[in-house]
């Protein structure tokens, strides 16, 4: 069962430009809520829009406090539970200026709902960064 991988792509490319740039309303448009964070530091249920767009807005600050000023999106595998439901692994190398790779979150998973032709997150579980 396959579902449509390039939406998949294409959401998990805007959502890499959007949070690396501080643009958290753009990061929160690749989100659909309510929605679950699941990591080491503990689960936080997400209600709102308005909540993700907040987290993303402010998250690129830290990134670039510490020489990360992109990333890219490396899909390790996507797998499909229904035509709208995926889990897909990612690996997302954090880059400096320079485009070097200065560290990472070394897999996430997305669970990603299709809904009229739009991929969107539903649950992420961290896996670990390095």
């Amino acid at each position: 069962m396959a579902g449509d991988e390039d939406a998949v792509h294409a959401m998990l490319r805007r959502f890499a430009r959007a949070f690396t740039s501080g643009d958290g309303p753009a990061a929160a448009a690749c989100w659909e809520v309510p929605a679950l964070v699941v990591a080491d530091e503990g689960t936080r249920a997400v209600s709102t829009l308005e909540e993700v767009a907040a987290f993303f807005g402010g998250a690129a600050k830290e990134y670039h406090a510490q020489g990360v000023t992109g990333t890219r999106v490396d899909v390790q595998r996507i797998e499909w539970h229904t035509q709208r439901l995926a889990s897909v692994t990612v690996r997302w190398p954090w880059l400096d200026g320079q485009g070097a790779e200065v560290g990472r979150a070394e897999s996430s998973v997305y669970v990603v709902r299709l809904d009229g032709g739009a991929a969107r997150i539903c649950a992420v579980v961290m896996r670990g960064m390095q």
